[in-house]
């Protein structure tokens, strides 16, 4: 049985091919695009994967794609309706939600396929549902709590459960506006790094400051007592349809997120490659490199808060976790002397894309109920590449990026 699960019309594009419960292979469109993050939809990884089990897409049993448009359709309804969003944005959204829900048209297109000979089962797996498989279902428990965190996907920004052999079960979410990846990205832009992606070097800039404003992220954070978080919403534009993602050329481009309140809280934003800066770093003041302290302090507070709960609630020592708040190395290297969790699984590509992988093993798992036979100890699973002169035999990483351009 082979089944294909792609990431496509969103940043990260790439697919994954397993046969029986095996990964045959698994890479992302930016290795053979050449543009970093590259969205749209995955052509050439799909061909690439295809390739390295020696099949065509005539040989898939099922396909499935790390979105569903009707997922929380009622929530997503009732928020458009109190919100009101212009013509253009609902017109967009729309196409773009035709082409999730219909992904086998983009797959017979882009790899001129006969449409009536396609045997696969097409599949919407909602998208932290395959964050949440991407962790669970190759890692090396056969129980563990989930924690799926990133900016958004199908109206959900944080979703959490507990994964038991073949099943997963969700126990709860956090849902539109609110999202702590939102939030890094969003002082991340005031901080000078507009690009999608960027936050990786703001966790490592934290690093020269003091988190002196931790008391005002607070403000902007705002921490439940059942240990869930809501934003003030006033610092931030996205929930009034204020930025948007985009993909000209493949690259993603996101609006900026903070608002004039944000800048009135923390003064002017730093300008993208700014040499000017009093502080121990070049081209950032000491306020600006506290900002990023904070922020960084702000997260492990909202993300300690949610896996304290989630060890209470399901009893559990180990927890997987997924989503791009997963890729936040500086927390999770304080999971085990923070928190109960004693046992830490988080696969190499936490991001979007590898929520690739997840479709595959959800489909295969969560959905047709078969047995778990494959754990993932290595990252080697895209193109092989070999010096010259030699044949390893290997592969390189689905993760490894590509220099910005």
């Amino acid at each position: 049985m082979y089944i294909l699960g792609i990431n496509a019309y969103h940043a990260g594009a790439s697919a994954c091919l397993i046969q029986d419960g095996e990964l045959i292979a698994a890479a992302e469109e930016e290795r053979f695009r050449r543009v970093k993050y590259w969205a749209g939809f995955p052509s050439e990884a799909i061909q690439f994967c295809l390739a390295e089990a020696g099949i065509t897409a005539y040989d898939l049993d099922h396909v499935g794609i790390s979105r569903d448009p009707s997922a929380n359709l009622r929530k997503k309804i009732l928020f458009t309706l109190a919100r009101r969003p212009g013509l253009s944005l609902i017109r967009d959204r729309l196409a773009n939600a035709a082409k999730v829900r219909d992904p086998n048209k983009a797959l017979i297109a882009s790899l001129d396929l006969e449409a009536a000979a396609v045997k696969a089962d097409f599949h919407n797996i909602e998208h932290h549902l395959a964050h949440m498989a991407s962790a669970f279902f190759v890692s090396p428990f056969e129980e563990s709590a989930l924690l799926s965190v990133d900016g958004m996907g199908d109206f959900v920004s944080t979703m959490w459960g507990v994964g038991r052999g073949t099943q997963m079960e969700v126990m709860g979410s956090i849902n539109f506006p609110h999202s702590l990846g939102f939030f890094y990205t969003a002082v991340s832009q005031w901080l000078g790094f507009p690009k999608y992606g960027d936050e990786g070097k703001v966790m490592a800039l934290a690093a020269f400051g003091e988190p002196v404003y931790l008391d005002t992220m607070r403000k902007i954070v705002r921490l439940q007592r059942d240990a869930t978080f809501e934003l003030d919403l006033d610092s931030f534009v996205h929930h009034a349809g204020g930025a948007t993602m985009t993909w000209e050329c493949g690259s993603p481009e996101v609006g900026t997120l903070y608002s004039k309140k944000f800048v009135e809280t923390f003064g002017p934003a730093r300008e993208p490659g700014s040499r000017n800066g009093s502080g121990p770093l070049p081209g950032f003041s000491q306020h600006q490199l506290d900002v990023a302290a904070s922020l960084q302090a702000m997260l492990e507070e909202a993300e300690l808060a949610l896996l304290e709960m989630l060890h209470r609630r399901t009893g559990q020592t180990s927890i997987c976790m997924a989503g791009g708040v997963a890729l936040n190395s500086i927390f999770n290297g304080k999971i085990r002397p923070r928190t109960p969790f004693q046992d830490v699984f988080i696969q190499p590509a936490a991001g979007d894309a590898g929520t690739a992988l997840g479709v595959a093993y959800h489909i295969y798992h969560q959905i047709l109920g078969k047995p778990r036979c494959y754990v993932m100890n290595a990252a080697y699973t895209g193109v092989q590449q070999s010096p010259a002169g030699t044949d390893n035999g290997g592969h390189c990483s689905i993760w490894a990026s590509w220099p910005n351009n």
